[in-house]
Parts: C-alpha cells; sequence; structure tokens
C-alpha cells in the first residue's frame, strides 16, 4: 500500500495507519486489539497513554521475519535441551532510544527481542521521532472521521475475479465510474474516446440501507439500471483512479474472508472493508479489521 506508515498505539489498540495525515491519495487503516497481538502489554505516556510514530513498513517486515525465525529456532532447541528451559519463548518489543554507530545523537528504535538457551537476538527497526500532542490529536481526528463507514455496504465475494477484471481496466483509462446501489449491484465501467470497458455484479449481500430491486429492469442494460436507481435515489456513483482502485485490491493479500464496497455520504470518497473470521467458524473476529477509503476525483477534473 506505501513504504512508511504511523504506528498509533494506545490502551486497548495498535494501529497500522497509511497517509491519514496526507490526505491525498488512498488511505488504509488496520486495527488490532491488543490481546491479538501481545500477551502482556504495557504503554505510559504523557500524552494519555497514546503514542504514535512513523515506520518504514519494509524494515518491520523484514525485523519481524527475521526475529520470528530466530524464536522457532530458539523454542524448537532449547526444548530439546535436557534440563533446560523447556517453557515457550517469548517476543519482546520495546521502545527505546540507542546511539546509533558514529553518531553522538541517541535515536528512537523499536527493537525486537528474543532469547534463546544460550543467547539473545535483538533486531532494532528505526522509528521517528513520537509524534507531539497535537500531532497525535490531529492523527486521532483523522482516525475517528475515517471510520465512518456507509450507510449501504456490499459484499463482492469472488475478489480474484475483480482484480483480473480491473487488471485488464489499467489498460484502457485511468479513470474508474463505481456505482453501489441498494439493490446489491456492483457497476464498474471506465471510458475513453475510442472504447468502454465495463462490469456488473448483481444481487450481492447488502448490509446497512438497502431496497427491493424492481422487477421491471430485469431487461435493461446495466447503464440504464444504474441511471433509474441513481434517479430514485438508491444507488450512489462516484469516479476514482483506477490505480488506486487496483491498489486497494492489494489488501487481499492480507487473506481477509470477505470484502465489502460501499460509498460514505454525500460521495465523499470510495471505502472497501475487509472482513476476518474467528479460524475455523464463520463468525467475525472482532479484534482485526482491516479497511481502505479512496479519495473522489472531481468530475470537472475528469
Amino acid at each position: 500500500m506505501g513504504k512508511i506508515c504511523h504506528l498509533y498505539l494506545t490502551r486497548d489498540h495498535v494501529y497500522f495507519l497509511h497517509n491519514l495525515l496526507n490526505g491525498d491519495g488512498i488511505q488504509c487503516i488496520a486495527q488490532f486489539r491488543k490481546e491479538a497481538l501481545f500477551d502482556e502489554y504495557r504503554l505510559s505516556s504523557q500524552n494519555d497513554d497514546r503514542i504514535s510514530f512513523a515506520i518504514d513498513l519494509s524494515l518491520l517486515h523484514r525485523a519481524l521475519h527475521s526475529i520470528i525465525s530466530i524464536y522457532t529456532e530458539f523454542s524448537a532447541g532449547d526444548s530439546g535441551v535436557p534440563g533446560g528451559n523447556s517453557a515457550p519463548n517469548h517476543i519482546q518489543i520495546k521502545l527505546v532510544k540507542k546511539l546509533p554507530p558514529h553518531s553522538q545523537q541517541p535515536m528512537p528504535f523499536l527493537t525486537f527481542e528474543t532469547k534463546g538457551y544460550k543467547s539473545a537476538v535483538i533486531q532494532d527497526v528505526p522509528i521517528s521521532k513520537p509524534l507531539s500532542r497535537s500531532d497525535v490529536l490531529e492523527l486521532q481526528a483523522a482516525l475517528d472521521m475515517a471510520q465512518d463507514l456507509p450507510q449501504t455496504l456490499i459484499q463482492v465475494p469472488h475478489m480474484h475475479q475483480l482484480q483480473n477484471f480491473v487488471e485488464k481496466m489499467k489498460n484502457v483509462g485511468d479513470v474508474l465510474n463505481v456505482s453501489i446501489s441498494k439493490y446489491g449491484d456492483l457497476h464498474l465501467q471506465v471510458s475513453t474516446s475510442l472504447i468502454t470497458l465495463g462490469a456488473e455484479f448483481r444481487k450481492l449481500s447488502v448490509i446497512g440501507d438497502q431496497a427491493q430491486s424492481p422487477t421491471d429492469d430485469q431487461n435493461l442494460s446495466a447503464q440504464s439500471r444504474t441511471r433509474i436507481a441513481l434517479q430514485r435515489g438508491d444507488a450512489m456513483t462516484v469516479q476514482v483512479s483506477v490505480k488506486h482502485f487496483f491498489k486497494s485490491l492489494q489488501c487481499h493479500a492480507a487473506k481477509p474472508d470477505c470484502a465489502f464496497y460501499g460509498i460514505t455520504q454525500q460521495g465523499a470518497c470510495l471505502t472497501v472493508v475487509f472482513q476476518f473470521f474467528i479460524p475455523g467458524t464463520h463468525q467475525t473476529d472482532k479484534a482485526i479489521s482491516l479497511h481502505c477509503r479512496l479519495p473522489v476525483l472531481d468530475p470537472g477534473a475528469s
């Protein structure tokens, strides 16, 4: 989604926030309850126990991959040591200040540490200076605004089919028309002076405001159905960047169980909500949430 994000820690949640303060481009919000990530969690700050800083996701991913591999090796090795510590190891994560090599100024780091029977391994990830109180308040306000979900959300069950279609759209044009109706219809269309390419997904599951699909529009074209639904106030349509839409689909790499699309009030943005189930069930895992907000293009500018 992007190289840099804000890691935002509160008393009860951990957030990964992409592009919330910038306001330009796609926004992404990943939220975890502390119990989903940590066995023990201690946080203290003078800013109402809230801390946020910018972090390079590629460095974070590399450190996590490395420390988890070593943790797994230590756990397997320690369990086989006679008289050794058979209790499971833990990965400790700390916010620290350290003096980097060839530097006179201490720098902030997110430090990962795991201990084996005879050794310990530490991985340091450089981070930005923690945000000031005013910046944290601004980030919280942006987060509160980003949590405002559309009144109508429709479920798209076949994400791979949607990905393949948008991949073709990338070669046709830059602007994507997205229409969503309370009947559970999703209509996508990209047009140029030479070609129009569109796709329609009908009678999808709807969450929130919904309406009964008219019986007299079954033989109409997708464009006609969308136009009539808009006139009745049963649909909304926005224009977004094809690149932004395709980038939002990359969140499918997080392996959500389903995805929902909706348009916020006054057509402010297109929202994509990814839902995760508790393993082995079809119940929503409320400890994890992930959603993206795609900025709407100015019709006059496009």
